[in-house]
């Protein structure tokens, strides 16, 4: 509804092109009003603009009712509620605290600001006013109990008197309007606002003038139970008469009312009966306690008047269950403390803040805990309980070479420094006894540090240093004080890595180190790189590192600096062996006599060579259709994937997702095999690599028509036939066709643009393809020059070309 409020106030402003000089007879809330019903009713907003307009609103006005309906949304709460001035106040101080304080938790701003929202959320509810809404609390009465002896019986309800003894029988009537039932040989017997016990008594004693003999049992039970109607009035959901079970509550009528509206009373429900007030209801007292004798049973004509709060308070801040409370005259702040579930574990709980509004400004009080008993509280006062101060009174912490650094207590048995070090179990062997560092906070929370001898005061030779709260003493490690940085292995070893440097470290022991060397590493070229190091130099050098080669065997240093040793920060390269090569192998498939994987023998190897392993083509395999499949390089992915964010700027994500475009793992490189088995090592006879894959097909005797043609086709290839010819076998071209841009695709992946006839360009499994004209022709054109040198996207984008429409 808010969303709805508003862009149809921005519609308002934008309706009013003009300024319009009459003064509107409707005042800004009005005219808020106005458009807020329309709404509600259903009405579309520029209907309800256009009422407005004729009804002499201007755009001046619509400006401001759209900041009035602004102003209205940012004092209310995220659910939805009103906040009260007073909860305004004291949000403006809890600020104005977590501001001041040197305590405060940095939070992330999301985090910050979903808690804040969750707690508002939380608070801003009413205590107890769900239990109405819920599906699975409906106070509905049983139909299976037994039937309540102080049940009275009216008209509606089923009596059953059973009968046994020296007779046997069972009577079943219902008491009719005027209250009476009719028994055989009695006649009628009214029984009209008596309660089951008593209707039992009385009808015993009419009966035994029947059943006389003493033998004889009477008793008396409700089948079925009647209908009755009540009334529910005042401050809840739906008012209105409802038609119940004779059995049931005040609670259960409530439910059926949609409980309390917003200012409903929890506190003061009145069940009217007769024109008398019988009975207040507390639904706290059913809530807290589980007291269910004010939930009492209705009868007919029963009136429940709900009226509105006295009082309504907000405990919000560390208690146990924040909310607001609804309370009775002259309750005070411990009675609400106990509807609040008490502090939680972090509370503050000495005093307690309220902000309170006189009627004339906001005052601020500080109640003290023996005063919460006395305290009374007053409708829209908002109450606060502070957080325990995050500090410590007692808290040491000593960290560094110790045996068990941490946080300790500052007491009676443990108050120095040597104590705290005892505590610690004691320095570690590579404790720097030289200096210790004391950290200290002064009272007035600014911080200084001491120097401590550790050796010396462990040892006595020094006075014991007293600690006070929030000390902190850091023991230092002789590692700390030395720059032991790591060393690293690149290049053809098991495990390259970083290593942690330890003294006297070998080239060989690092090489051990990481797993040994690969079988592609070249053992007689191992680099090491060692930064410059000159603590003393007052000038900077030529020099930025230094470089030493090694021959190895072995894992073992065979030609150059035997056992050398390595120093922090050193980067070692094993490099790979230019002699080593893996195998690369090829495919094959198709009319040839051996198809199949097969690995290259030399560099620069080329098609013709792999058709020659594989026995030549079969006397059924159509050369010239022949196709290489080639896997994409990462180099190559990327230039695809640049081509293709290219196409979606000019084309549009929705565009080119809906066609399903993707950057492949292979692509087709247009070959002419036939060429290249005519003269080996030419032009056509393309140099193969790792991962290609050539297909020899069957002679295919057929041309396929498609793209801005009336009805896509394959038809039969006939030598000497022109494009026009199959363009007609496909009934021509379309409207959109782009006539002058027709091309061929062949089955060897090669792209030709139809030239003159196209006689001579007509090949057996080609596909001649019509564009359709294009939206943006100039920039897709452009798209298409830059992917031209790239034989796989060229056929992409001419296809992409053909499903493009306008």
């Amino acid at each position: 509804m808010r969303k709805s409020i508003l862009s149809f106030m921005l519609l308002l402003c934008l309706g009013f092109g003009g300024s319009v000089s009459a003064q509107s007879p409707m005042t800004d809330q009005q005219v808020l009003e106005y458009a807020m019903e329309g709404l509600k009713a259903g009405k579309d907003q520029r209907v309800i603009a256009s009422e407005l307009a004729r009804r002499g609103v201007t755009r001046a006005q619509a400006e401001r009712v759209k900041k009035l309906y602004e102003q209205k949304i940012q004092s209310q709460s995220e659910d939805g509620e009103i906040l009260s001035g007073a909860e305004r106040a004291e949000n403006r101080i809890r600020t104005q605290i977590q501001e001041a304080s040197p305590f405060t938790f940095e939070l992330d701003s999301l985090q910050r600001d979903s808690l804040q929202r969750d707690s508002l959320n939380r608070e801003n509810r009413i205590f107890g006013r769900n239990i109405f809404n819920s599906r699975n609390l409906t106070f509905e009465p049983s139909i299976n109990l037994a039937t309540p002896p102080n049940y009275r019986l009216g008209p509606g309800d089923e009596v059953i008197i059973d009968i046994w003894g020296a007779s046997q029988n069972t009577i079943r009537e219902q008491i009719s309007p005027d209250g009476t039932i009719n028994i055989p040989e009695l006649g009628p017997i009214n029984l009209n606002g008596m309660t089951v016990a008593k209707a039992e008594s009385y009808l015993k004693e009419a009966l035994s003038k029947i059943y006389a003999d003493q033998s004889n049992q009477i008793r008396v039970t409700l089948g079925n139970g009647r209908t009755i109607q009540v009334n529910v009035m005042g401050e809840v959901v739906q008012p209105g008469t409802y038609a119940l079970s004779g059995f049931s509550t005040v609670f259960h009528a409530l439910y059926r009312a949609g409980g309390m509206s917003d200012i409903g009373s929890l506190r003061n429900v009145q069940l009217v009966r007769n024109g008398k007030k019988i009975a207040t209801v507390d639904v706290y007292q059913f809530i807290l306690k589980g007291q269910t004798h004010d939930d009492i049973r209705l009868q007919e004509g029963d009136v429940i008047i709900v009226p509105a709060y006295e009082a309504l308070v907000k405990v919000s801040g560390n208690v146990k269950r924040p909310m607001r409370y609804e309370l009775k005259k002259d309750e005070t702040l411990s009675t609400l403390l106990k509807y609040a579930g008490g502090f939680s574990s972090d509370a503050y709980t000495k005093a307690l803040r309220i902000v309170r509004q006189n009627g004339q400004e906001y005052q601020v009080k500080t109640v003290e805990n023996p005063d919460f008993s006395v305290f009374t509280l007053q409708d829209g006062d908002v109450i606060t309980a502070d957080a325990i101060l995050d500090r410590f009174e007692n808290k040491l912490e000593v960290r560094g070479a110790v045996t068990r650094p941490g946080i300790y207590e500052l007491s009676g048995r443990l108050n120095t420094v040597r104590e705290l070090v005892t505590k610690a179990d004691g320095l570690l062997d590579e404790a720097f006894t030289g200096r210790a560092v004391l950290y200290r906070e002064r009272p007035n929370k600014t911080r200084e540090v001491l120097q401590i001898d550790i050796q010396a005061l462990m040892a006595g030779s020094i006075p014991d240093v007293p600690l006070q709260k929030n000390d902190v003493l850091y023991v230092p490690s002789i590692h700390d004080l030395q720059d032991l940085g790591d060393v690293e292995i690149f290049g053809e070893v098991a495990l390259p890595g970083t290593y942690p440097y330890a003294d006297n470290m070998t080239l060989e022991d690092l090489v051990i180190g990481a797993g040994g060397l690969k079988e592609s590493a070249s053992v007689v070229r191992v680099d090491v790189s060692r930064r410059i190091k000159d603590p003393k130099g007052t000038t900077t050098g030529r020099e930025t590192g230094e470089m030493f080669s090694f021959g190895l065997k072995d894992g073992f240093v065979v030609d150059g600096q035997p056992g050398f040793v390595l120093q922090p920060y050193d980067q070692v390269f094993v490099r790979r062996s230019p002699a080593y090569q893996a195998q690369q192998n090829v495919s094959i498939s198709g009319e040839v006599l051996y198809g199949g994987t097969y690995s290259l023998t030399h560099k620069n190897e080329r098609i013709s060579e792999l058709l020659n392993k594989a026995g030549g083509p079969t006397e059924y395999a159509y050369v010239k259709g022949s196709k290489l499949i080639r896997r994409a390089n990462p180099e190559e992915k990327a230039r695809m994937r640049d081509i293709v964010e290219m196409m979606r700027k000019e084309l549009g994500a929705g565009a080119l997702d809906s066609m399903g475009l993707k950057v492949e793992n292979t692509y087709t490189v247009g070959i002419d095999l036939e060429a290249a088995l005519k003269n080996p090592g030419g032009a056509n006879d393309i140099v193969l690599r790792e991962g290609d894959s050539i297909a020899v097909p069957e002679y295919v005797s057929t041309v396929k028509i498609s793209g801005a043609v009336m009805m896509d086709n394959t038809v039969a290839y006939t030598p000497g036939k022109s494009v026009k010819y199959y363009l007609s076998q496909a009934g021509g071209y379309s409207q959109n066709a782009k006539k002058s841009k027709k091309f061929i695709v062949y089955m060897n992946g090669q792209i030709a643009e139809v030239k003159g006839s196209g006689k001579k360009q007509i090949e057996p499994g080609c596909e001649i393809i019509v564009p359709t004209k294009q939206r943006k022709p100039n920039a897709f054109n452009n798209i298409i020059g830059y992917a031209s040198s790239f034989a796989s996207l060229a056929t992409m984008f001419a296809t992409l070309t053909n499903l493009i429409k306008n």
